[in-house]
């Protein structure tokens, strides 16, 4: 066995001849399990939050959805969407409509975007494990229905018990405004059929409709506002949406699922890193008690030090062995402090220990939490890099000093 890391070894486990020695190696070797245990947790609550969000959009957004560069609208037909929809890997091809429109019901108004889509909307999207109220429905014998985002149902006081239907009202194509204002709108009514929950983000600006409501009262004519397709879960959707991509220029967009939401991954991802870096910072002053820690205990073994240069050690060695002791705090405690971590990251995926405020108030009812086992090891590499800049200090400088003074 290596003999600096085998004394590094006893002088970390032995009795110190001063109890304050003990005492000030317990505190640094507790401040880093209990960074590291910090940072696991943390780490893995937005790991869990980013993963509950990302489950969410995934239920209401496309896998791709291609917009217009520039504009608001386009005409499919003069553009190379058939050769799209016949790609391999493309299973579920839609053409649909948004746009903004008032919504009124009852006396109360509200606006919010009105998305038209088609009946295979339902297939390439889960929208109906969002319902919280009512069925998914667009079309029933006849009859056109709406599925009502939660935040837009709660702004209109809108109920599926109530008989009154939601009238919507948009400018006329092309129109316009005059003195009369009924003759610069269009208007439709549609009954709700059903409310579905996904974030605010959602909630409060969709309603969905079919695509020939929304393309009669918008007044599109062949014109759609996106194309979203549902592709094969086997293919790879990176290179298939590159592909699409290329097919259609820079004339338009292609968005993959996290791209449709930019912003708020970007802003997730965001936090997580800056919340990572300040409890780094927390943890880089805790890891530097170990410079209290190994100074007290080159003073406390230098009969230790008269020994082995009695032996024939060099200095050179003798720093080694108080390296290896600095790196051992550090590797340990981050060990025990990952351990710790997952452990009560597990016992909240199992127990769900820690609950959100306000029963039945969100779609959840405790932090959601997600281990990744890359973030583990970046915080273990980061923590032990920490201990050996934290041991090197005083082992290169106050060890050569106090060498030099005792003549060794």
């Amino acid at each position: 066995m290596n003999l600096p890391l085998f004394i590094a070894l006893r002088y970390l486990f032995s009795k110190k001849k001063q109890n304050i020695i003990n005492i000030i190696s317990a505190i640094s070797v507790a401040g880093i399990i209990v960074g590291t245990m910090a940072l696991v947790i943390v780490l893995s609550v937005f790991n869990g939050f980013n993963s509950l969000i990302e489950n969410f959009f995934s239920n209401f957004d496309p896998d791709l959805k291609i917009t217009a560069a520039k504009g608001k609208m386009f005409t499919p037909s003069e553009n190379r969407f058939d050769e799209i929809k016949n790609l391999p890997g493309v299973i579920h091809y839609a053409e649909v409509i948004e746009e903004v429109a008032l919504l009124k019901y009852d006396t109360r108004q509200y606006p919010a975007i009105v998305k038209g889509v088609p009946p295979n909307y339902g297939r390439y999207t889960n929208i109906d494990t969002l319902i919280v109220d009512g069925v998914f429905m667009l079309e029933d014998e006849g009859m056109d229905y709406a599925m009502v985002g939660q935040g837009v149902a709660y702004n209109l006081g809108l109920g599926l018990s109530f008989v009154d239907p939601i009238r919507i009202f948009v400018p006329k194509k092309g129109r316009q405004a005059s003195v009369n204002m009924a003759r610069s709108l269009n208007f439709d009514y549609i009954f709700p059929a059903g409310v579905f929950a996904v974030l605010e983000e959602i909630d409060s600006k969709y309603i969905i409709v079919p695509y020939h409501f929304a393309a009669s009262l918008f007044e599109s004519e062949n014109q759609v506002s996106a194309v979203e397709l549902g592709i094969d879960p086997n293919v790879n959707a990176r290179r298939l949406q590159k592909e699409i991509q290329h097919i259609l220029g820079e004339s338009f967009q292609v968005k993959n699922k996290y791209q449709q939401h930019d912003l708020i991954f970007r802003t997730m991802k965001s936090e997580k890193w800056a919340s990572y870096f300040i409890l780094v910072f927390i943890l880089i002053v805790a890891s530097f008690n170990m410079l209290g820690s190994l100074s007290m205990l080159i003073i406390d073994k230098k009969e230790d030090l008269f020994i082995l240069r009695g032996m024939g050690a060099d200095s050179e060695l003798i720093r080694r062995i108080f390296l290896f002791e600095g790196w051992l705090i550090s590797f340990f405690g981050a060990v025990i402090g990952s351990l710790l971590g997952i452990f009560i990251c597990w016992l909240q995926i199992k127990y769900e220990i820690v609950t959100l405020p306000g029963t039945g108030s969100f779609v959840i009812s405790a932090y959601p939490v997600k281990i990744i086992f890359s973030d583990i090891l970046l915080i273990l590499s980061i923590v032990i890099g920490i201990g050996f800049i934290a041991s090197w200090y005083p082992v290169r400088f106050i060890s050569h000093r106090f060498l030099m003074n005792e003549n060794l």
